[in-house]
């Protein structure tokens, strides 16, 4: 008996859970629906307003074509006036065309003699660079076998008193070589 009880307490529960979930179920589906009838008015709302500004650009773009067609018939006109001026244009145009032809081309001789201008002045900077640093290598060498010389006449006067000392002062030879003019008493 307490068995069937509990069965019937569990079934109670279920109901109630399941009337709370279809409860939900059906508050989520209105809500989705309300959701879509709004979405589907605003649609709407937007179309009108879409095609009431499409019959308006329409109105708006006839009136452009008529001003167009007015505007071209007044270019015609004028074109029709201006013929003999355009002649005239496409005269000076050509006399213009070969004024700047020539212009270039002098100005072209030009850049061709400014280059070899700057060429040569670079050869010639170039040389005189070059024959400037070969006289300073030369002064430099110069100088360098100068002191070279001063080095070894001094060496060779330090041997030579070095010698001096052992040679024999009273032999007049020895005495010429070493330049002592007296023979020791």
């Amino acid at each position: 008996m307490q068995n069937s009880h509990q069965h019937s307490g569990i079934q109670g529960n279920i109901n109630v859970k399941s009337m709370r979930a279809v409860s939900a179920l059906v508050f989520l589906a209105v809500g989705v629906m309300v959701v879509l009838m709004y979405q589907a008015v605003r649609q709407e709302l937007t179309l009108q307003g879409l095609k009431a500004r499409a019959l308006e650009s329409s109105s708006q773009v006839k009136q452009k074509e008529n001003d167009i067609v007015q505007v071209k018939m007044k270019i015609q006109k004028l074109n029709g006036e201006l013929e003999p001026i355009n002649t005239k244009r496409e005269e000076l145009t050509k006399k213009k065309e070969q004024s700047a032809k020539a212009t270039g081309e002098a100005d072209k001789s030009l850049k061709t003699c400014h280059t070899e201008k700057a060429d040569a002045e670079k050869k010639k900077t170039d040389a005189s660079a070059a024959l400037q640093k070969v006289k300073d290598d030369q002064e430099a060498q110069k100088k360098k076998a100068q002191e070279e010389i001063q080095a070894l006449k001094q060496q060779i006067l330090e041997r030579d008193k070095a010698l001096c000392a052992f040679v024999d002062q009273t032999n007049e030879e020895g005495r010429k070589l070493c330049g002592i003019t007296e023979a020791p008493k």
